[in-house]
């Protein structure tokens, strides 16, 4: 399939916010794909959306857990439904990107995301939480994710989890099936 030639819309108000904020080189004027664009929204930061996130929690209607125990969760999420999620045909209901965040700012962001994507009855998200592979060794957050699943908070919410595609993060992300709430 070809590209098409030029910038999408959303290309565009990429290029101006970032241009903007650039300075040019003594005698260089600054090259602009298109006519500054009004209505574009300045960048969020990792602060202002994790306060915007924090508002949407409070507002989350209350979660109640199911009363059984229930066994960790293990990469149980089956290949056909994998290979569903991959190719487009099962909706990804949410996204969370846990990039840059420390251990204990990514387990609370999290387990809020958590709690919102199963109060409204969403089924499949995507966790992102980076390679973060440095010095040889796997990141923390790749490492940290799987093993809060098997914690009672996370328990009773996650159904199971797997590797995402590559399109999607690859190793870097995981599927994350969230548990049916009981009527």
């Amino acid at each position: 399939m070809k590209r098409a030639k030029g910038l999408t819309e959303e290309d565009r108000i990429l290029w101006h916010t970032v241009a903007s904020t650039t300075t040019p080189l003594k005698g260089k004027a600054l090259p602009l794909e298109s006519t500054p664009i009004k209505d574009a929204q300045p960048i969020e930061t990792k602060a202002t959306a994790a306060q915007r996130f924090a508002a949407d929690l409070e507002s989350a209607p209350e979660v109640k857990r199911p009363a059984v125990t229930m066994t960790a969760p293990r990469q149980t999420i089956d290949r056909p439904t994998r290979d569903k999620i991959a190719k487009g045909r099962v909706v990804i209901d949410g996204k969370i990107d846990l990039h840059g965040l420390t251990q204990s700012e990514a387990h609370s962001m999290l387990l809020g995301f958590l709690h919102q994507a199963y109060a409204h009855d969403r089924r499949h998200v995507l966790v992102v939480t980076g390679k973060g592979a440095s010095f040889g060794s796997e990141g923390v957050l790749k490492r940290a994710v799987p093993a809060w699943f098997a914690t009672p908070p996370f328990r009773a919410l996650v159904g199971g989890y797997h590797d995402a595609a590559r399109h999607h993060g690859g190793s870097g992300a995981l599927y994350v099936r969230l548990r049916r709430r009981s009527a």
